[in-house]
């Protein structure tokens, strides 16, 4: 049987699974963390063998040809054997893929120059990205490499969604407009729903909600996104674990100019120091939820303006489409708080949207959590990122 190993490169980690394509199932995945430091931690994890006991180990590794090395040691080591489940391809997770790049592409020098051209649009993630590639060419050099692109599903933007309100000329001289991120989870999510419910996707207006420490809104038209919150980079749009989301930009001004912030003091509180982090002093919902069911007022407001931003693009995202078939909910907190869902699409009953309180409660899904009169169905679907590039993979090789 024939796998596909699928990679997440960030600066100093490696994340990967090993996916066997014949039943999609997961044979291995893992994490290396504090690659270039004194001492990386390895954690190895056999899915296929024993899934609930991960060989965690702790070693240098100087950088992400060292990685891959010890993650191919993992392999022989403890398993799943590559030889009995080959590499067929390596499936690359990359953040930018700008203009050019509007579905899974195969690497080739060409592409690679063309992601570490984009890494100005994305310097923390392209070039870690493109380090991942290089590494795995070494360790995989027979098989084929293909890149997946978050920012991808969103290339199907009309101009009225991605275009910004500036100047024009310096606009698309410094390729400033709306790109999107969490691509490969909406689209996944989007085409996941569609199946759960007998449907083809293209029969479906949707609006997906990706929920977790980043968070996104896109709505999606008969397969392809239409418009997403998600914008130049993934600060724009609603309120998450540490980023501030929407915000006047004249409030950046006004702070370097009172405030003395510089450029890199702005880029920090906005993307490190703000969201729930910045409103209540923690970023995680769960932690939120707990104060604020003991009354905490600090954190009853910020959960406020969460739910708030959220279902202005619950709204914005209606009217747009015109008519909604589902609603869906993802990622960590999408996916496992029912106040959060209970609280978001709370007194839209006119728009056709009622919640059953019994049906939210839990976590986890594929599930209905709408009543069964609700002209909109809402759904909780779990993403699965991972098995979208990797079938994306596939159909690169395949196609």
């Amino acid at each position: 049987m024939s796998a596909v190993l699928v990679v997440n490169s960030g600066s100093s980690s490696l994340k990967y699974q090993l996916i066997e394509m014949t039943g999609e199932q997961v044979l291995a995945s893992g994490l290396i963390e504090r690659i270039g430091e004194d001492v990386g931690v390895v954690n190895h994890r056999n899915v296929e063998a024993d899934p609930d006991n991960p060989i965690v180990s702790e070693e240098p590794i100087k950088n992400h040809v060292d990685a891959f090395a010890v993650m191919l040691a993992r392999f022989a080591e403890h398993g799943p054997s590559m030889e009995e489940h080959p590499v067929l391809a390596v499936g690359h997770r990359v953040v930018h893929g700008g203009k050019r790049f509007f579905e899974a592409t195969r690497i080739t020098d060409l592409v690679k120059i063309n992601i570490q051209d984009l890494a100005e649009l994305a310097p923390l993630h392209n070039p870690a990205n493109l380090d991942g590639i290089v590494a795995a060419e070494r360790a995989f050099p027979s098989v084929p490499h293909v890149a997946i692109f978050d920012t991808a599903f969103h290339a199907t933007l009309p101009e009225k969604a991605y275009r910004y309100a500036i100047d024009r000329e310096l606009a698309d001289r410094h390729r400033v407009r709306r790109y999107g991120f969490h691509g490969t989870s909406h689209q996944y999510v989007s085409r996941a729903a569609a199946e759960f419910l007998g449907k083809d996707v293209t029969e479906l207006n949707q609006i997906i909600l990706h929920l977790g420490n980043g968070a996104s809104a896109t709505a999606v038209r008969g397969g392809e996104s239409v418009d997403t919150s998600m914008g130049f980079t993934p600060l724009e749009g609603l309120v998450m674990g540490t980023r501030s989301g929407d915000v006047d930009p004249a409030v950046l001004v006004h702070l370097q100019r009172v405030a003395g912030l510089s450029a890199a003091d702005i880029d920090t509180l906005l993307n490190r120091k703000s969201g729930l982090l910045g409103l209540a002093g923690a970023a995680d919902m769960r932690d939120l939820e707990a104060r604020a069911a003991e009354g905490d007022e600090i954190a009853i407001t910020a959960l406020d303006v969460y739910n708030h931003r959220l279902r202005g693009y619950v709204g914005k995202y209606y009217v747009d489409l015109g008519r909604v078939d589902t609603i869906v909910f993802t990622a960590g907190v999408g996916e496992n708080s029912a106040p959060v869902r209970a609280r978001a699409l709370a007194g839209l009953e006119r728009l056709g949207i009622k919640i059953d309180p019994t049906r939210n409660e839990g976590r986890g899904g594929p599930k209905i959590i709408s009543t069964d009169d609700s002209e909109v169905t809402v759904l909780v679907v779990p993403t699965n990122e991972e098995l979208e590039i990797a079938r994306q993979t596939l159909a690169a090789i395949e196609g």
